[in-house]
């Protein structure tokens, strides 16, 4: 008997000592870290592919996939390769968006969750409770304020006091000869991520020396209005009964600013139109579009395309690697970006990979510069904007860099 009972001890012992070597190495397969093998870091991302205003984020998929392309050709990080599970489609929708982050954590297990390029995110609040990285372009108030949301432009949606970002209004102002005595009136939906933008934008403008004549977010966000006529004549006489020098979209959406643009170039505006989301190619392939965006002012947060930046040519090389002949887009850099930096903090974090080993990381005086997108200095971007930006200007039916990529410092947000 005392036999058997050793016999059933030490089988214990032995069972026993496999657990604790599977939570000592987290790396193993099995291992205590979700999305982790000694071979393998595992990330899914959340997009907005499809929505009824036709928006749509799902070129960030391919940017990410061709920056994690060149990683595992070079032998991956401390040894692992990135396995890209894709990205899940919010359809512009919270509730979906919580869903899918919820899904990749718990059923899929991801260690990190990028993309997250969803204008109405709503996974947010389960990532932080769950300790999980992201990363994406942050444009939403959801991410500001967060310990594991890693925007690659910081935080546009910063509280009042906090850095609030400049570069827009001060390429502006270089671009046009000067701030002083030029106006500047704009226009937002009744989006909240577009009103805050139209809030931390128009204080741009204004820091760089322009006078604001009009802050405007009555535009419904769910589509175009059948009428621009209203929203027209405001901006048409918003500089005491004159249009102003520049007018400045924060829409997300093709649709809203070839309406916006067409109507204004129909009722005499000869000013500047500039907004954050025309830098797109699709813009080209509709003479219709093309005509009606034609000299719009775009603001990318990263470099420009068209650049001659090794950065952007490698970009450039990724993709074409992957994804031959894939135009480039705005949301497709967002994507490549992202996971540039996610590449980065890993890398930083160590062979012994964990979650919190990242947030330590990017939560501790954690800085990064790269000439493609500029720089992230975390954890104050958590609460306010990288501070950097380019200009690209649509001429003759095809896009032109207005003014490279530059950063400036932010002021505090009133």
């Amino acid at each position: 008997m005392l036999r058997r009972e050793l016999g059933i001890m030490a089988a214990v012992l032995v069972a026993l000592a496999g657990c604790a070597a599977q939570q000592k190495a987290p790396g193993t397969a099995g291992g205590a870290v979700p999305g982790v093998t000694e071979t393998a870091i595992k990330v899914g991302g959340v997009l907005t592919k499809t929505s009824a205003s036709g928006y749509s984020t799902k070129d960030a998929e391919i940017g990410a996939r061709a920056r994690f392309e060149r990683a595992n050709a070079a032998g991956g990080v401390h040894g692992r390769k990135i396995e890209f599970t894709g990205a899940e489609d919010d359809g512009q929708d919270a509730a979906k968006g919580d869903a899918a982050a919820k899904k990749l954590v718990q059923k899929d297990r991801v260690f990190a969750v990028l993309p997250v390029h969803a204008p109405n995110f709503g996974g947010a609040a389960f990532l932080e409770q769950q300790g999980v990285p992201w990363y994406g372009w942050a444009t939403g108030p959801q991410w500001c304020g967060t310990r594991t949301g890693f925007g690659y432009n910081g935080c546009l949606a910063p509280k009042p006091g906090s850095g609030s970002q400049t570069w827009w209004g001060r390429q502006m102002a270089d671009l046009v000869g000067g701030a002083q005595g030029k106006t500047v009136y704009v226009q937002t939906s009744d989006s909240s991520g577009s009103k805050y933008g139209g809030t931390t934008i128009s204080q741009s403008f204004a820091a760089a020396g322009f006078t604001l004549v009009g802050l405007n977010s009555a535009l419904p966000a769910a589509a175009p209005p059948p009428d621009w006529l209203p929203y027209v004549n405001k901006i048409m006489t918003s500089d005491g009964g004159r249009a102003p020098d520049i007018v400045v979209s924060i829409i997300a959406g093709t649709k809203f600013n070839v309406g916006l643009y067409t109507a204004l170039k129909k009722a005499g505006y000869k000013g500047v139109l500039s907004d954050a989301t025309s830098y797109d190619v699709a813009i080209l392939k509709d003479p219709a579009t093309a005509a009606a965006m034609e000299g719009v002012v775009a603001a990318p947060m990263f470099e420009p395309f068209e650049s001659s930046a090794p950065e952007i040519s490698q970009l450039r090389a990724d993709v074409e690697r992957v994804a031959p002949g894939t135009p480039l887009t705005q949301h497709l850099a967002i994507g490549y970006w992202s996971a540039d930096i996610f590449l980065d903090m890993i890398t930083k974090a160590g062979k012994d990979l964990t979650r919190q080993k990242v947030l330590d990381v990017g939560n501790g005086s954690y800085t990064y510069e790269n000439a493609g997108f500029g720089r992230v200095r975390y954890p104050g971007d958590h609460n306010e904007p990288n501070g950097c930006g380019a200009l690209v200007k649509l001429e003759g039916g095809a896009f032109q860099v207005a003014r490279n990529l530059k950063c400036f410092d932010n002021v505090p947000l009133k």
